[in-house]
């Protein structure tokens, strides 16, 4: 019907006002753009992801494998994955189909700009249990209260960005996360990003440095899920 009627608007354009071709074009656009950004008003996570496409896209090639096979459809699940960078969240929204939440470090949350990206990707912020307590009790139960809904969430186990390139010991979230819910876990893993400027390599924490190839080549791998009842840190 959207089809027919699209049509005969063209032609009664086309006919009555005397548009061109390229003039009914325009006016295409036009209103294409104001839906797009009326949409985007009432649903900003679909302008957030985006955008963190377009941008992880154009700084990097990347390269999945198993993301369509392992991570599910539908339904709750917890991603977990090694931590290399402060773009990692946003390669893996940029791969995984469906919207993910994100597990973050407060601070990193907290960080001027990208703030409004997290918040309005509904990130859970989290801090240590001697830094903020109840910071920490309300980030566990806003993770329960996801996977309860259904959700994808994301945690990096490790606690923090890797300082040497290779895996640290797993904190005990994990295990937290899947005594109240335990959902399925899919294993995943980022690779080529340890040479990234948003990475600690060769730097301490907070500097930047030049890029050393623009266009890298990155993996983003997903495991076959394991069975939340069973899977410890």
């Amino acid at each position: 019907g959207f089809i027919v009627g699209a049509a005969l608007l063209s032609l009664a354009a086309h006919k009555l006002l005397h548009w061109t071709i390229p003039q009914q074009f325009l006016a295409l656009a036009i209103a294409n753009a104001l839906v797009a950004i009326y949409i985007f008003t009432i649903v900003p996570e679909f302008l957030m992801r985006f955008l963190s496409w377009l941008m992880v896209r154009t700084l990097y090639r990347l390269r999945p494998h198993g993301i369509e096979a392992n991570v599910p459809d539908e339904g709750a699940a917890l991603l977990v994955c090694n931590h290399v960078s402060y773009m990692d969240a946003l390669i893996l929204s940029a791969t995984i189909p469906r919207p993910v939440r994100f597990v973050m470090y407060y601070r990193i949350f907290n960080i001027p700009v990208m703030r409004w990206i997290f918040r309005t990707a509904k990130a859970i912020p989290i801090a240590g249990a001697r830094e903020d307590p109840a910071l920490m009790q309300r980030a566990f139960d806003e993770i329960d209260a996801a996977l309860a809904e259904g959700e994808l969430v994301c945690i990096f186990p490790e606690g923090a960005l890797t300082r040497d390139g290779q895996m640290a010991p797993f904190k005990s979230g994990v295990e937290k996360i899947l005594e109240r819910r335990p959902v399925p876990v899919v294993p995943m893993a980022l690779r080529g990003m340890w040479s990234s400027m948003w990475s600690r390599r060769d730097s301490r924490l907070g500097r930047m440095r030049v890029p050393r190839r623009f266009r890298a080549t990155v993996e983003v791998v997903a495991a076959p899920a394991v069975d939340g009842h069973t899977t410890s840190a």
